[in-house]
């Protein structure tokens, strides 16, 4: 199957309030929480849809969707996820990150009602992200973890016992991951990207604490920037293989969305970033419409997110309802089997729009908007 089409069409915008509560509504109206699998974290499943629906309600406080304001039905998502609680496994060896629904729930329960207890069992679980077996990488391992606790510690700003706690466990995680050998390593392989890779590893750990640890990263930093391929690409692992995937989990637009939060504590590598990121989004330019349902991980909503402004605008012209129903009918759509999530479907589709009508930083939700 073709992996993209071509980009040759006039620039173009659409109206992101307009689309915003267009990609809302068929949300809540084709995925409705008991139509979901339960589970799946911020990654995909009910909680990643709670998690879109909290903080897009901070945004838009006012907004209705079907009747209901934002929060209404991020409690929904999230009361459907609860019911569940009992069959979810919990983090274990090599099952830590994001993905996790126990740790996920605990984070947002604590960010959100900032109810110390919540944060102390997400801090316990600590003792699973540091055991030798688990791994370094966003999606299962050590840098999904750093994420959530830099949720809760937003809320604790004014709790010194409980802010020490989670400032303590991320040191005891950040350790781990600088003790660790190099290259990290997802199942064996050295991945290079932001969701399994080192520039994910290095993102999570430098929002994490820019002054003490951005220093210590750079000539990794460094040293990653120059696997960056002639075209602009970067190679999914070391020693890389063919020049093909060119979207978040692998290739140009995750590095480059991780380079922009990061870059400012970088100063010495300013021109070599800078750099990647004009190479790279001319890679995205010309290979980033992706076939793939428009998503954050792996289709052109995530893409969008490497660019600037006006590509921006244009790439999310290709994300709305009528788009996708045109490129189904015209054989061209592989359809997301995760259709209604935060990474591979309308949640995510929902948030860029969301940064296009606010004019927000260009991140991703769930890895580097915090």
């Amino acid at each position: 199957m073709v992996r993209y089409f071509r980009n040759d069409a006039p620039p173009a915008k659409r109206d992101p309030r307009r689309q915003l509560e267009a990609s809302l509504t068929r949300l809540v109206t084709e995925y409705p929480p008991a139509k979901l699998r339960p589970t799946g974290g911020l990654f995909h499943g009910p909680v990643s849809v709670a998690y879109t629906f909290l903080v897009l309600q901070q945004l838009y406080p006012d907004l209705e969707i079907e009747g209901h304001h934002l929060g209404t039905w991020s409690a929904a998502y999230l009361d459907y996820a609860q019911k569940n609680f009992q069959s979810y496994p919990g983090p274990r060896a090599g099952q830590c990150g994001v993905m996790d629904d126990v740790m996920c729930l605990l984070a947002i329960g604590a960010a959100s009602s900032k109810e110390a207890s919540m944060a102390r069992d997400l801090c316990e679980y600590s003792a699973e992200v540091l055991d030798p077996e688990s791994e370094n990488e966003w999606l299962y391992g050590r840098a999904g973890y750093l994420y959530l606790l830099r949720l809760v510690k937003a809320s604790f700003a004014d709790n010194k016992e409980i802010l020490q706690l989670i400032t303590d466990t991320q040191e005891d995680v950040i350790d781990a991951v600088m003790e660790s050998p190099r290259p990290w390593k997802w199942h064996g392989k050295a991945y290079v990207g932001a969701v399994h890779g080192a520039f994910g590893i290095i993102t999570q750990v430098v929002l994490t604490d820019p002054q003490k640890y951005a220093a210590k990263l750079e000539m990794e930093l460094a040293v990653l920037l120059t696997y960056q391929y002639d075209s602009g690409n970067f190679p999914s692992s070391i020693p890389p293989e063919r020049d093909r995937l060119v979207q978040i989990c692998h290739g140009a637009p995750g590095v480059i969305v991780s380079l922009l939060s990061i870059k400012e504590y970088f100063p010495s590598l300013k021109e070599k970033i800078e750099r990647a990121i004009t190479k790279g989004r001319e890679c995205i330019l010309e290979r980033g419409l992706l076939t793939k349902e428009p998503c954050l991980c792996h289709g052109i909503s995530g893409n969008a997110l490497a660019l600037a402004d006006a590509d921006f605008e244009h790439f999310l012209t290709y994300t709305t309802g009528h788009e996708i129903k045109s490129m189904e009918k015209d054989g061209l759509l592989e359809p997301s089997n995760a259709p209604e999530s935060l990474f591979g479907g309308e949640a995510g589709r929902a948030w860029t729009w969301a940064v296009a009508d606010k004019g927000l930083a260009k991140r991703v939700l769930g890895y580097n908007d915090l």
